[in-house]
């Protein structure tokens, strides 16, 4: 297992000497400044390289880019409108340039207009730490009451509607303000520059695309590049939904196992393959993370190592970050699926027989309060979690335990 680190650019609060200081072997980053859609030329990508290779002070730092996380898919290709034939040639051109500058593992996703959704960026826990939040019924009061999206009262049960109306009635104009910006935190690009018109726009631009038009639209995408990154020996992996249930009227395709395995089995090659996210994908009581890396395995070409801690034993309903092992998810079970996987690409001879993986978000520990760094990538709260993930790494490989995996 490959150890990397998510970094956002230079303006990213942690550093390439916090990398250094992490012990991590390779970095996950994103030409974020291009528009969704654009082409990313050889020379930005090659300047982001330079970036990564380059300490603060000026030397080498011996770490490269290893993952592109994410290489965006624009709206309109999601929903095959406006000038989506364009975006997808884009694509293909950026895939190629990519691999030209040595980069071949491609992370993205295909969630309709908001990546990812939280309602509070630093929820407090009892031990002083703060981590993000999803909670049902502050979601469904922004939706119900101040989004005020048609049809959004029939979206949840009537004990959440209840609920919402509740939240709803002790919010106070600052309050519903920081809401909005938490919300809006998840669509693509600076988060300040949307407001609660642009949501609305967004959400009525997918009206009447349910999942099945979704999905045969992300067949359809993959179809056209699974087939150019084969040919290039690259490896595509994408994303789950988080939350990995049905938001604001949006049809969501990447929750499940049966997703997943819907999606790999109709764009059967190799280089189509899997993000598993264990932070995503174990929001959900019914995904079990530790079966679905044995299942889907041979298919899983990058790891996001997190932990979520359920509130309530509904498919879909409240959450917030856990520490790496402390939530739902059994990640010493997981981390033993996944070495058991590479242990196969080894006997089979495969060259990517040592899957990347990072630790995905983490919380706010010490040092990390008041820093203001990216919502989920505090640099020590991740150092935590990648410790800890490394120590299982470590003791799984053993000898006097790794036999045991290997068979």
């Amino acid at each position: 297992m490959k150890q990397t680190w998510r970094w956002f650019g230079p303006e990213d609060r942690v550093s390439v000497d916090t990398m250094l200081q992490a012990g991590v072997e390779g970095v996950v980053s994103a030409l974020h400044h291009i528009p969704t859609g654009a082409v990313w030329s050889g020379a930005e990508i090659a300047k982001r390289q330079k970036e990564i290779a380059t300490r603060p002070a000026g030397g080498p730092s011996g770490l490269k880019w290893d993952v592109v996380e994410s290489l965006p898919v624009s709206e309109d290709i999601k929903r095959q409108t406006g000038d989506w034939r364009n975006h997808l040639e884009a694509w293909k051109e950026s895939l190629h340039n990519l691999h030209a500058a040595g980069l071949n593992v491609i992370c993205y996703n295909f969630m309709p207009v908001l990546d990812w959704t939280r309602t509070d960026l630093a929820f407090q826990l009892p031990n002083g730490a703060t981590c993000m939040r999803f909670e049902l019924p502050v979601f469904a009061a922004f939706d119900i009451h101040i989004l005020g999206r048609d049809g959004a009262v029939d979206s949840y049960s009537d004990e959440t509607v209840l609920a919402a109306n509740q939240v709803f009635k002790t919010l106070r104009q600052d309050d519903i303000q920081s809401l909005v910006r938490n919300v809006v935190f998840g669509l693509p690009g600076a988060a300040e520059n949307f407001s609660l018109e642009d949501l609305r726009y967004h959400l009525s631009a997918y009206a009447g695309l349910g999942e099945d038009g979704l999905r045969a639209n992300l067949i359809d995408f993959l179809s056209e590049v699974a087939p150019v990154a084969q040919d290039l020996g690259m490896r595509l992996c994408c994303h789950p939904d988080d939350p990995p249930t049905p938001l604001l009227g949006l049809p969501r395709i990447m929750s499940t196992e049966a997703d997943y395995k819907q999606v790999l089995d109709t764009v059967d090659v190799m280089s189509n393959g899997v993000t598993l996210c264990s932070g995503s994908l174990g929001a959900r009581p019914d995904n079990d993370l530790p079966g679905m890396m044995e299942r889907l395995g041979d298919r899983v070409h990058f790891l996001h190592l997190r932990n979520v801690k359920r509130e309530t034993s509904d498919i879909c309903g409240s959450f917030h970050e856990a520490a790496h092992l402390e939530g739902d998810t059994d990640m010493v079970a997981l981390i033993a699926a996944v070495l058991k996987q590479e242990a196969h690409r080894r006997a089979a001879g495969r060259e990517d027989a040592s899957i990347p993986f990072r630790p995905d978000h983490g919380q706010d520990i010490l040092d990390d309060l008041g820093r203001n760094a990216q919502p989920g990538y505090p640099s020590i709260g991740r150092l935590k979690g990648l410790a800890e993930l490394r120590g299982i790494v470590t003791a799984l490989s053993h000898p006097t335990v790794a036999n045991g995996l290997n068979h």
